[in-house]
């Protein structure tokens, strides 16, 4: 995996899970990350992170995740939507759609 800032430092938008492989909720979540990865992969870019690895903690410490799975998405190195929990798929799909909504709105 590239290094995280080259991740989230770009003009599209980065889908970050931070997940464990311990985690209950994570282990739900793996199917909807893949299938939005797989269907949403024009759109956006995603990645999941293993807060486990030891490379990745001074990520976690600066993005503050103390629970799995974090779903954040980044563009330009800017947080622009950030949860915590299990969420569905389609919920994935409308915040995507919001974010890219507020992204023309702005370059009207």
């Amino acid at each position: 995996m590239p290094k995280f800032e080259q991740l989230i430092w770009r003009e599209k938008l980065t889908f970050v899970e931070f997940y464990a492989t311990w985690c209950g909720p994570c282990q739900q979540m793996e199917p909807i990350i893949t299938q939005f990865a797989e269907r949403m992969s024009h759109r956006t870019d995603v990645y999941r992170i293993d807060i486990d690895d030891p490379s990745m903690a001074a990520v976690i410490h600066r993005y503050h995740v103390v629970s799995v799975p974090t779903l954040i998405f980044f563009r330009r190195g800017e947080v622009m939507w950030r949860e915590s929990g299990s969420v569905s798929y389609h919920h994935l799909v409308t915040i995507l759609e919001e974010l890219e909504e507020y992204e023309l709105a702005g370059q009207r």
